[in-house]
């Protein structure tokens, strides 16, 4: 895997086993190598268990890994693990805010925490409680917010300190429509400032919106990365495939499911597809379906990341950093 002075996060051959007494050996990670590149958000997704937040903990150096090499802004995560720590911050699945401190105490408690210089404090937290939509909670105690407003505070923390690597580990969680937005476009900002941002989330559509390059990790391994249109590069062909019928009669959702689907939905008189193959095979679908009953509208799409998703993990296909087939 080459590795260039613009990585600042490489992962080659990372390999981690959990072993206890009582069980068999759990392989996490099973070989996996990626690179994230300086000043870019860099998505991480994969199905539960898929290893990620194994990742996670052994980039912040919170886990040892059983082999393979893993550096972060030049610094290995074992034999120099305090230099990694002082050049990274991570929110991570556990919630570590100060619940019975105000909003604007734990900004500020968290940047003296990391010796920042106190004349700099408050305007820096007046910044990012502005930006992350929280200056009329201020004063209010964490304890006395919403699940999803103390994730926001939690995200909005680690921004209070110049970090060039943050890791954000399903940031979102909680998070209604409104919160959401307001911390991704946050997250989105602090990235322009030239910070390197690599997140992991269950929310496809969130990761397609945001992400500069993806990786999905499947068993521990890395079965695809790159930016979006290398990642549906790499799987077959999809398609979105919406049809409104004048009624959902008897048959339809079988005549559907005989055609090679990766997803399928149906609301009153409209069905919601996402199909695998080319545009005949699209198109012998919607002939199929008008067959048994008449249609009003449908059209037709290019597939999600979701779609994509669901693709590469029904029909895997272990690849090199940035896309890249492995050589036959």
């Amino acid at each position: 895997m080459p590795v260039t002075d613009e990585h600042i996060i490489t992962v080659e051959r990372l390999v981690k086993v959990y072993k206890e007494s009582s069980r068999s050996p759990v392989r996490a990670l099973d070989g996996l190598s990626l690179n994230v590149r300086k000043g870019e958000i860099f998505g991480l997704l994969g199905r539960n268990g898929a290893g990620k937040t194994t990742l996670l903990r052994v980039l912040t150096t919170l886990v040892r890994p059983t082999s393979g090499t893993v550096t972060v802004c030049g610094h290995d995560v074992v034999r120099e693990p305090f230099a990694v720590r002082q050049s990274i911050c991570a929110v991570l699945q556990e919630n570590a805010v100060e619940v019975f401190l105000s909003v604007l105490d734990n900004l500020v408690t968290y940047a003296r925490f990391h010796s920042i210089p106190r004349p700099a404090i408050r305007p820096r937290a007046e910044a990012i409680m502005a930006q992350f939509g929280l200056e009329e909670y201020r004063h209010q105690k964490v304890i006395d917010l919403s699940g999803g407003m103390k994730r926001r505070v939690q995200v909005a923390k680690v921004f209070m300190v110049d970090k060039p690597v943050v890791f954000l580990d399903e940031a979102t969680t909680g998070m209604d429509p409104v919160n959401k937005r307001a911390t991704l476009d946050a997250i989105r900002d602090h990235a322009r400032q030239g910070r390197t941002i690599l997140l992991t989330t269950h929310i496809l559509h969130e990761a397609e919106e945001l992400c500069d390059r993806i990786a999905i990790i499947d068993s521990g391994r890395c079965i695809a990365s790159g930016d979006l249109q290398v990642i549906k590069a790499l799987a077959a062909r999809a398609y979105d495939v919406t049809v409104t019928f004048e009624e959902l009669r008897p048959g339809v959702i079988e005549t559907a499911q005989r055609f090679p689907l990766l997803k399928m939905t149906s609301t009153h008189t409209t069905l919601t597809m996402s199909v695998k193959g080319n545009d005949a095979s699209t198109f012998d679908l919607l002939n199929a379906l008008a067959r048994v009953a008449p249609i009003l509208h449908f059209e037709v799409t290019s597939a999600s990341l979701e779609d994509v998703f669901l693709e590469l993990l029904e029909n895997p296909r272990v690849v090199q950093p940035d896309g890249e087939l492995p050589a036959p």
